[in-house]
């Protein structure tokens, strides 16, 4: 039985390489784009099933401008069958919804689908909402945060080890659903000269708002409901006060004294 996979991925500037102006604003200039690390676990869980399953069939989705086309080829070349870049200028400065709506808009598109894999959340952001998003939108089950998946024998669903605050769910759902991965998913592979010649074969297609149904007026920044007021640098500034009472229970009171004060107790 065969498998029909969407990845959904996400350009972002390498962090290791963002410095942060006086004024609260990134500096990207000469900064690299790079794949969203969750979303290469994802890509890569992906890739393991169509190692088990050869019938498989995966098809890498993301938004962004032009220069994204970059991430989609190495997607292409690390075994990736065929990609597609929803690329717009209205599209900028979108928010989480407005991005998930683009996302699942261009799944319908594709057509059938058994799973989605995306990322549990992008470096830049870190909201972990687009994935939740789009299961909404498309109206199928999700599991997020997974450290471990299984597709059960009969092909229609899918057992799914997920990370909590301070424990481990395992969950079965069924299929076609939505996954987030994280990195203790896997190890991503990497690319290999073959696969790089490969993907020079492989399809790429590049849509605008028109082909998947969208008009200027409900995208962007216009139809956002988030807004980013400051991007900056917290400041960490750690005070040590010690209390010094004549016994214990006097010492105790002032703490307490000092957190009612501070609204911290």
């Amino acid at each position: 039985m065969s498998l029909r996979i969407i990845v959904c991925i996400k350009q972002v500037f390498n962090s290791d390489e963002l410095k942060v102006h006086n004024d609260g604003k990134l500096i990207t200039k000469n900064v690299h784009k790079i794949i969203n690390s969750d979303d290469l676990n994802a890509l890569e869980e992906a890739l393991k099933i169509k190692d088990n399953y050869s019938d498989t069939h995966i098809t890498v989705v993301t938004m962004g401008d032009f220069e994204a086309k970059n991430i989609l080829f190495e997607c292409l070349a690390l075994g990736a069958d065929d990609a597609v870049l929803i690329s717009d200028n209205s599209l900028e400065d979108s928010d989480t919804l407005v991005t998930a709506e683009v996302l699942s808009a261009a799944i319908k598109k594709l057509g059938e689908y058994d799973l989605i894999l995306t990322g549990r959340q992008a470096i830049g952001g870190d909201t972990a909402q687009v994935g939740p998003q789009i299961a909404e939108l498309l109206n199928i089950p999700q599991i997020t945060g997974i450290v471990d998946l299984k597709i059960e024998c009969d092909m229609k669903s899918i057992m799914a080890k997920k990370v909590t605050e301070d424990n481990y769910m395992l969950l079965k759902t069924k299929m076609p659903c939505l996954l987030t991965a994280i990195k203790e998913l896997n190890k991503p592979r990497n690319m290999s000269l073959r696969g790089i010649l490969e993907a020079k074969k492989k399809e790429l297609k590049i849509w605008n708002i028109n082909d998947i149904g969208f008009t200027s007026d409900f995208i962007g920044l216009n139809a956002s409901t988030t807004k980013v007021v400051r991007t900056f640098v917290p400041v960490h500034n750690k005070n040590c006060r010690f209390i010094h009472e004549e016994t214990e229970q006097e010492a105790a009171q002032s703490l307490i004294k000092e957190l009612h004060a501070k609204y911290i107790v």
